[in-house]
């Protein structure tokens, strides 16, 4: 079992930051790949950013340059700058076991609004 807990979302002006957190709690959880997914209203959940537990890093070219993915124990972050209206979403925190990939567990989501 595998307990994800979001943080940091809330509503910033066009071109601020944003720093989001993940806290996980569980068992082997260097087994897991983290990642942040988003949806916007009416859109599908979409990957923001992943890491291996080795560190390899993957994201989705609309934020790469100003969008960041780390891990440090059982926290994963997403540093988000330059944040555009488009960015606009629920943020969601993910934890897949790489090898019994049926276990992925999800947090509750934390809201990013970006607005004059």
């Amino acid at each position: 079992q595998v307990q994800l807990v979001e943080s940091g979302g809330g509503l910033v002006q066009p071109g601020g930051s944003l720093r989001l957190s993940c806290a996980a709690s569980g068992n082997a959880l260097g087994r897991y790949d983290m990642g942040w997914y988003r949806q916007a209203p009416g859109k599908q959940r979409e990957l923001v950013a992943t890491i291996t537990p080795g560190g390899s890093l993957n994201y989705r070219d609309s934020v790469k340059g100003r969008f960041t993915i780390s891990r440090e124990q059982n926290t994963v972050c997403l540093q988000m700058n330059d944040l555009k209206p488009e960015d606009t979403a629920v943020y969601y925190c993910n934890a897949q076991n790489r090898v019994l990939r049926q276990y992925s567990y999800w947090g509750q989501g934390t809201q990013v609004t970006v607005s004059s």
